[in-house]
């Protein structure tokens, strides 16, 4: 989705209180009043813990545009990066857990005891990641190194304030220069924690912190008033007629403040790349297996083994290649195995954009286009439209080294921005224009944007629940979304593009095999690297920053796959049972009810069956 996911980026928190909703987005929020003293006992609960997780995490107020009233003072804070803040949210944590613990679930209404079946398995699982492993970034996603090519205060802050931190006013540009002095200090304690976690032996692989090294460098090698950091605020406040000169004070802050502690940063990276290995798994870290085995568990909300995921890869990478090979064989490319004739197609110069910056606007234009076509097929498909809108944006170049390919970041409740969608431009002979539609369908729609979208303007689910943190949901929708796509009719006269989609599910099957042999089964960065690019046929390029991302987010990649089994086995077992009686738009209403992890997922699913059968 995005970077490290949107909504485990803010693993030290999620939400925010109802009181602090403006206007329009507090109405839309508030979900129907409690009918009974239990549900209204979780429901003071879930507020709580919104308000208490939005604490911890201003950005995400920002980010869902419901930092203003009550809550206008987090407009001007960056998050905790102390290693003081992990053991507070084991405390809050567990605090949540005993009073969860104490409730009677067989009081509550049907709609209640989903919301606390999924609470606790939040709960229960963030409580276990921080409580079990001392080190690293846990809890709803698993990091073990606090500072890497995509993790971090330097990775984070800069594109947040410059595409999420608005400016209507004088207030909102001097909250802007509030948090540009925060950073320096978010700098200073994410560096504090890498040096803490260096001691038990752990930070990233050699070849993850070089190229950490290079982005730090291109964001402190150049003169502060070119930074983002200044750029973007100046540009801000000369388009709202700001007299203030806020260019020449947010130049003194990078130069005052952030500077000195990105140098204090590289020069740690520094010390630590000469220690490094170029191991690429965990399984050297301090309980490096038992870390592996919890982070796949955490990704896929399943009770999977690592070697049952390393299987379940290879069996779908052997069944998607031949049903690839089928394809290609009509469109005559015979001979050769799938991966060798996959690498011919993406470099045939027809399928490729010019590598310039006019290749690179006719890239994005291309993604736009496809969005809109494929709106008007959607009521198929969806019950309920949604209202949040996209728009297609390049990663920032200054991280574009270390950032995955794509991700996504939902629009804020009051409507102030669309939603991003990301994609990595630094080589557009990445992106062969084949393969492009599917990854559309998987960031966009019917894939990312309509399915958070949903879960946000839902009115019965509560807040905290529509920004449930499970990827294997989420990414295995988006996934199915690719799929769905194809039933709707988008490849219908275009053979190519299907090879496209199922390009994009060998890649996700790959990503089994190559997950658990880099951490499992101790394979070295170029075994993995080299798998992949003979499998999937993708360039070299593009894969060796999608192997480095898994050597530093142990795991995630299992969810997208783990993810789409499960709803494509629910979907089909519910058509089988229901015949003529299923109904696309009804099992797809179920996303009305915000993601879940996947084993309550196919209870409700199995729920949603029985009720239409009667």
């Amino acid at each position: 989705m995005d970077r490290r996911t949107f909504l485990a980026s803010s693993s030290a928190a999620s939400a925010l209180v109802l009181l602090g909703l403006p206007g329009r987005a507090l109405a839309q929020a508030a979900p129907a009043a409690a009918a009974n003293p239990g549900d209204a006992a979780l429901n003071g609960l879930l507020d709580r813990m919104f308000a208490g997780f939005m604490e911890n995490a201003p950005e995400f107020a920002t980010a869902l545009g419901l930092d203003s009233g009550p809550r206008a003072a987090l407009k001007s804070r960056l998050s905790d990066y102390s290693p003081a803040a992990q053991a507070r949210q084991l405390g809050i944590f567990r605090g949540y857990q005993r009073e969860l613990q104490g409730m009677n679930r067989t009081a509550l209404s049907e709609r209640s005891r989903l919301h606390y079946d999924t609470v606790s398995y939040m709960v229960g699982s963030n409580v276990s990641a921080l409580a079990d492993f001392p080190y690293g970034a846990n809890g709803f996603g698993f990091s073990p190194y606090v500072i890497s090519q995509q993790d971090g205060a330097y990775q984070n802050v800069p594109d947040f304030l410059d595409q999420q931190h608005r400016v209507t006013n004088a207030a909102d540009a001097d909250a802007y220069l509030a948090r540009l002095e925060a950073f320096g200090t978010a700098l200073d304690q994410n560096s504090e924690k890498q040096r803490q976690d260096a001691a038990r032996g752990v930070f990233a692989p050699n070849f993850t912190l070089e190229t950490t090294l290079t982005q730090l460098r291109a964001l402190r090698n150049v003169p502060a008033a070119q930074t983002i950091l200044v750029s973007s605020i100046t540009r801000k406040a000369r388009e709202r007629n700001l007299s203030a000169d806020y260019a020449t004070r947010a130049e003194r802050l990078v130069t005052e403040r952030v500077f000195p502690a990105l140098d204090r940063q590289i020069a740690l990276v520094e010390q630590l790349r000469g220690r490094a290995t170029d191991r690429a798994g965990v399984w050297g870290l301090p309980d490096g297996a038992d870390y592996y085995a919890a982070a796949v568990r955490n990704a896929t909300t399943t009770t999977m083994t690592p070697q049952e995921v390393h299987d379940l890869g290879l069996a779908q990478v052997a069944e998607i290649s031949a049903r690839i090979g089928q394809l290609l064989d009509a469109q005559g490319m015979t001979g050769g195995d799938v991966g060798a004739r996959l690498t011919a197609l993406n470099r045939d110069p027809a399928q490729l954009y010019p590598n310039t910056d006019e290749g690179r606007a006719q890239l994005l234009a291309d993604l736009n286009r496809q969005i809109r076509e494929i709106d008007p097929l959607l009521p198929r498909a969806f019950a309920t439209q949604i209202r949040a809108q996209i728009q297609v944006v390049r990663v920032p170049e200054f991280i574009q080294d270390g950032a995955p390919n794509g991700y996504y970041n939902p629009a804020p409740l009051d409507g102030s921005r669309p939603a991003l969608y990301y994609i990595n431009l630094k080589d557009t002979h990445d992106w062969p224009r084949y393969g492009l539609p599917s990854l559309t369908y998987h960031e966009a729609m019917p894939g990312h944007h309509l399915q958070i979208s949903l879960s946000l303007e839902s009115r019965d689910t509560p807040m905290l629940l529509r920004l449930s943190p499970f990827g294997a949901y989420t990414e295995g929708w988006a996934l199915y979304a690719e799929t769905l796509a194809d039933e709707l009719g988008v490849y219908q006269n275009n053979p190519l593009g299907r090879v496209g989609m199922l390009q994009s599910l060998l890649f996700r099957a790959v990503r089994l095999v190559v997950d658990t042999g880099i951490h499992y089964r101790r394979w070295t960065r170029s075994q993995a690297t080299d798998y992949m690019v003979r499998t999937t046929g993708f360039p070299v390029p593009r894969t060796q920053r999608e192997i480095d991302r898994y050597c530093v987010a142990p795991g995630q990649a299992c969810s997208y796959k783990v993810g789409h089994t499960v709803w494509t086995r629910l979907r089909a077992e519910a058509e089988r049972m229901l015949g003529s009686r299923f109904d696309l738009r009804g099992f797809h209403s179920i996303l009305l009810k915000g993601a879940l992890p996947l084993t309550i997922l196919e209870q409700e699913v199995n729920a949603w069956v029985a009720s239409q059968r009667t």
